[in-house]
């Protein structure tokens, strides 16, 4: 009997042994293609033997030490690589040890820094309907994942949602992309007039949004507005890069294909690309420097931030992502994109095919002239993902898509050193598991 408290009380797990490259094996030999990198975590794939030597050597100088009483050699490396992979976009780098962790701090940090100005009515964020921030209590509140918020919502700080840039069902006949992302980033502004902005701390977003959504990319010239509306009313722009950034999309930072600079950005995730737990939250000079010329004390904190050897496998990560493998991302990333309209594009299943890199996903449908959804008590999405991990291959299904209910989705996000007979693998066994269930 195991005393470990599973994720689902009534599934049973199979136990991982080792990971070789882009595969996972279990205890009984099988062998699993990870494509979906567990949550879009292990960019890298497994048994990296450059992050494993970091590993070990920082563990044996310094596994360890408080940040209140000391910084370390990794962890001031790895913000200098941090700061000047954003080309100075950003000046500061807190560390911590995930992805929930990095936007609580965030959201603190943002409504610290208005405390700090004297603007202390500011206590509200704005998100987006079906977004996902993470699962602590304050991300929690932010994202607009109403299956998982839910149970939880009496004990959430208070959050307004307004639509995500979800064009493939958002967009209306006649109405261009251009206009269509003009038109749902215009919402932020008539949600402030309504709110009143002076109680507005932040809007956050996903560049990219991931796991509620299935990696649905903006349109041109949304973000653009979007920082307008926050430049014009005094909030700040918080930028949700956990699961999307890294060279997810083919960008270290995916912000940057956007053509704005937010003021606070989370990362995670592809940081310690699963090698260990670590997370960052980013924040601009001018957030820094009130809080420098304030109390000169961030009231935040936890036990493990800026982990030595966390910060040592990361520093590793983000070298090779530098190097080549973030763009690697983006190629392979088109490939991937294009086997998967070849495989799928036809499919009256399949309603959308869309992503950025190699972060792609394909939202499922009863009819594709519709794009009517399955019910969800058929829980479509469960029986394709546990089709495809019987068939040795890891994806990342999700329902709610459409409202939070209705809709399935399947999120791949594989490692970047994917190659082209990997990409086949990927198509053949999601076909075969389509077959078994659609």
């Amino acid at each position: 009997m195991s005393h470990v408290f599973h994720r689902h009380t009534k599934h049973s797990y199979p136990t991982a042994m080792r990971g070789e490259g882009v595969y996972l094996f279990d205890d009984k030999g099988k062998k699993y293609l990870d494509g979906s990198g567990g949550a879009a975590v292990s960019c890298l794939g497994h048994g990296d033997p450059d992050v494993i030597e970091a590993i070990k050597a920082q563990a044996e100088s310094l596994a360890y030490a408080h940040t209140s009483f000391f910084t370390s050699e990794p962890a001031e490396q790895l913000a200098d690589k941090l700061v000047a992979a954003s080309d100075g976009d950003f000046e500061r780098v807190y560390f911590v040890s995930g992805g929930s962790e990095a936007v609580e701090a965030a959201l603190k940090l943002a409504r610290q820094y208005f405390l700090e100005k004297g603007e202390s009515t500011r206590r509200r964020f704005i998100a987006r309907r079906q977004s996902y921030h993470g699962n602590t209590l304050g991300a929690l509140a932010t994202g607009g994942n109403q299956w998982r918020k839910e149970p939880f919502a009496p004990l959430m700080v208070e959050t307004s949602l307004i639509s995500p840039c979800y064009a493939y069902r958002g967009q209306q006949d006649g109405e261009s992309a251009f206009e269509y992302g003009q038109r749902v980033a215009n919402e932020l502004e008539e949600e402030l007039m309504r709110v009143g902005p002076e109680t507005v701390i932040a809007f956050v977003a996903e560049p990219v949004v991931g796991a509620t959504l299935g990696a649905v990319p903006p349109v041109e010239g949304y973000f653009k507005r979007i920082r307008e509306i926050c430049d014009t009313y005094g909030i700040l722009l918080i930028l949700d890069e956990v699961m999307c950034g890294m060279g997810r999309t083919g960008s270290v930072f995916a912000y940057k294909q956007e053509g704005i600079r937010p003021d606070i950005v989370t990362i995670a995730k592809g940081l310690g690309a699963g090698y260990q737990p670590i997370g960052a939250m980013l924040c601009s000079a001018e957030i820094y420097a009130a809080i420098e010329a304030g109390t000169g004390f961030f009231q935040h904190g936890h036990t493990y931030v800026g982990h030595p050897t966390a910060c040592a496998a990361a520093n590793v990560v983000v070298d090779k992502l530098t190097a080549g493998l973030a763009a690697r991302s983006a190629d392979m990333g088109q490939k991937l994109n294009a086997a998967l309209k070849a495989s799928f594009g036809q499919h009256p299943n399949i309603g959308d095919i869309r992503g950025r890199g190699l972060f792609q996903g394909l939202e499922i449908v009863e009819n594709r002239d519709t794009k009517s959804p399955f019910a969800p008590e058929l829980a479509i999405n469960a029986k394709i993902k546990k089709a495809a991990f019987a068939n040795g291959l890891g994806c990342y299904p999700m329902g709610g898509t459409v409202d939070g209910r209705n809709g399935d989705h399947v999120l791949l996000a594989p490692p970047f050193i994917l190659a082209d007979e990997h990409i086949k693998e990927i198509t053949d066994k999601l076909g075969a598991a389509f077959a078994e269930v659609l």
